[in-house]
């Protein structure tokens, strides 16, 4: 007889799982339940009068591989399309400075465009070459990120510079953000070459090494012709093919364990299975283990809300002579935006000719403004916030305001170790059930995808 496997939640974590399952595991029955009436999360494109339009995640980067391997398996990576490459910008002091160049996540690793740089001080640059001098002590608990830095850089560096490049992949407060879960390998890299710079040189020259042919450098992120969307389509209908069956309208209102089977009530009725992966975020699945003490972290790890806010103008509309990206900002600037891309200029196949498209992201931690105001408003903030920056004549000729209340999880010090101990009381507690997605430690669409294929594989072992 068959083994039934539930995937609670079809966004791009829980399909992909389906995928690996089926894939790897024929036999099996699968059920994909998902309480929208959509799938696909986040992940959500407007396609209208020529705009290819990401109203959630944006792209995903190229070097972590699986998604593009999992393109290519569904039959859709012709479709695939890589960033227009150009100069990226922090906003700080009232004014946008080229990120310097030879830099890892805006540590330097080479001394020129480190030194003529106007976006960090003579004093700080000083600060900076510390490093070379202060002495590695082993790590034997987690910190922030700010405080591993500010330690090895100085705070001049650490907020000018890395912050607003790190903090907008998590958005979280770096001096709460855990090292021990986001970049481990920068304090492995410090302990391993005796400072924190002398590591991401060595890390660049091995990477360089590592390649084989010297190509014309490309961009880092990849996207689809017709979006993001179109890749997800492209997967359910993959997997309905398949006969892998996707339930909408369908939330999970309880699930419990009786003689080693998972009994999941799902409007009202009772279905049982021999495995379940859980993909949803923490927020929803915690309530089904509220007499399980040791899964109460969940119950109050943080997470920040935010919103993106997307700007159709007429060329004339807007001034932007810089040929660049888009720009991240300092949080010591008084804006409510925290980031801009240059739409047409980084993905020039979304816009129509004549026609500029901007994507600015609202919400930083703490921050309560998506809640407090409508979409009209929140357009105005980040449309007097980009005019600080850029000149922009008028109103758009049409925006898309996409509030994400509650969506980024934030990984604060401590939470790996957490995280472990939970997957390990699971796994000795539970049959057959598997929790995983963004509130583990998955950010970027690959992770995702990644961590699917690690739930499938635990899944096929303990079926098997």
């Amino acid at each position: 007889m068959s083994k039934r496997i539930a995937i609670i939640g079809a966004g791009i974590t829980g399909l992909s799982a389906a995928h690996y399952l089926r894939r790897d595991y024929p036999d099996a029955a699968i059920d994909v339940y998902e309480q929208s009436d959509r799938v696909g999360g986040k992940i959500k494109t407007y396609r209208k009068d020529g705009y290819t339009i990401e109203l959630g995640p944006e792209s995903y980067l190229g070097r972590k591989t699986i998604m593009t391997e999992l393109a290519e398996e569904i039959g859709i990576a012709d479709d695939l399309v890589t960033n227009k490459t150009g100069q990226s910008y922090i906003y700080s002091h009232n004014k946008l400075y080229p990120i310097p160049g030879g830099s890892i996540m805006g540590i330097p690793t080479e001394i020129k465009p480190f030194l003529k740089t106007q976006l960090i001080s003579p004093a700080a640059k000083l600060r900076a070459g510390l490093d070379y001098f202060l002495p590695v002590k082993p790590m034997h608990t987690d910190i922030s990120i700010g405080h591993f830095f500010r330690q090895r850089l100085g705070d001049e560096v650490l907020e000018n510079l890395i912050e607003p490049l790190m903090a907008g992949i998590y958005g979280a407060n770096i001096d709460k953000l855990s090292l021990k879960t986001t970049f481990p390998h920068f304090k492995e890299q410090e302990e391993k070459e005796g400072g924190l710079i002398k590591g991401m040189i060595a890390q660049k020259a091995k990477n360089n090494a590592d390649k084989k042919v010297t190509v014309k450098p490309k961009g880092q992120f990849k996207q689809f012709r017709h979006g993001l969307e179109s890749f997800i389509q492209t997967l359910r209908d993959s997997l309905e093919d398949k006969g892998v069956q996707i339930h909408l309208n369908a939330p999970v209102q309880n699930l419990v364990e009786k003689d080693n089977k998972t009994i999941l009530t799902i409007n009202n009725e009772e279905h049982e299975y021999d495995g379940v992966i859980v993909t949803i975020p923490h927020q929803h699945f915690v309530k089904w283990f509220e007499d399980d003490l040791k899964l109460d972290y969940f119950n109050y790890m943080p997470s920040t809300s935010v919103a993106t806010v997307v700007m159709a103008f007429d060329k004339d509309q807007v001034v932007n002579d810089k040929d660049g990206t888009g720009f991240v900002i300092a949080r010591t600037s008084d804006t409510a935006i925290t980031a801009c891309t240059w739409t047409n200029k980084k993905w020039p196949h979304t816009t129509p000719e004549g026609k500029v498209l901007l994507r600015a992201y609202v919400g930083k931690p703490g921050s309560n403004i998506i809640h407090h105001k409508d979409e009209e408003q929140l357009k105005q903030v980040a449309l007097n916030d980009l005019n600080k920056i850029m000149t922009i004549k008028g109103e758009p000729e049409f925006f898309i305001v996409t509030k994400l209340p509650h969506s980024m999880p934030q990984y604060e010090v401590g939470h790996i170790d957490r995280i472990r101990d939970i997957q390990e009381h699971i796994d000795q507690n539970y049959h057959n059930l598997i929790i995983t997605g963004a509130s583990f430690d998955a950010v970027g669409l690959p992770d995702c995808v990644q961590m699917a294929k690690n739930a499938s594989d635990k899944m096929i072992e303990y079926l098997k």
